[in-house]
């Protein structure tokens, strides 16, 4: 699995102009399922996340993680993650799951990150999606499994 994920004072996603999903303070998680990722690499990503000490503490060091500041977290699919641009000016994106695997990894995740406490929305596979957020940091992150 691969992922990018942004630390957010706030963020939210809407489709056809209504949003359907949000959080407030937390991560803002774009996640793509690779070619051959399986729902244990979606739990060690999910996991990983969770865990990822990326928040400030009281002395302003980034110390905390998603668990312990119980913020949410906003998942969208993203398969552009997937895109391959080492030749000419066209992305090719053959290295991500077809969607049918990648929307059933792309939902596994969200619930095995909802199941370790944080709050979680998410976008809609497939969708033509708009994601507004406020990055905090900013802080953005890439993350392979």
């Amino acid at each position: 699995m691969r992922a990018l994920i942004q630390r957010v004072t706030a963020a939210e996603v809407a489709v056809a102009g209504e949003v359907i999903g949000r959080t407030g303070p937390g991560l803002l998680v774009l996640v793509c399922a690779m070619q051959g990722d399986t729902e244990e690499a979606a739990e060690r990503m999910a996991a990983k996340i969770a865990k990822l000490r990326i928040f400030k503490d009281e002395a302003g060091k980034m110390n905390r993680s998603l668990l312990d500041t119980g913020g949410g977290a906003l998942v969208i699919s993203q398969f552009t993650l997937a895109a391959d641009t080492r030749s000419g000016n066209r992305p090719g994106f053959s290295t991500a799951a077809p969607p049918a695997e990648g929307e059933r990894l792309y939902r596994h995740f969200a619930r095995a990150l909802a199941a370790l406490g944080p709050r979680v929305e998410t976008g809609r596979f497939g969708a033509d999606m708009a994601v507004s957020l406020t990055n905090d940091g900013p802080v953005t992150i890439w993350l392979d499994s």
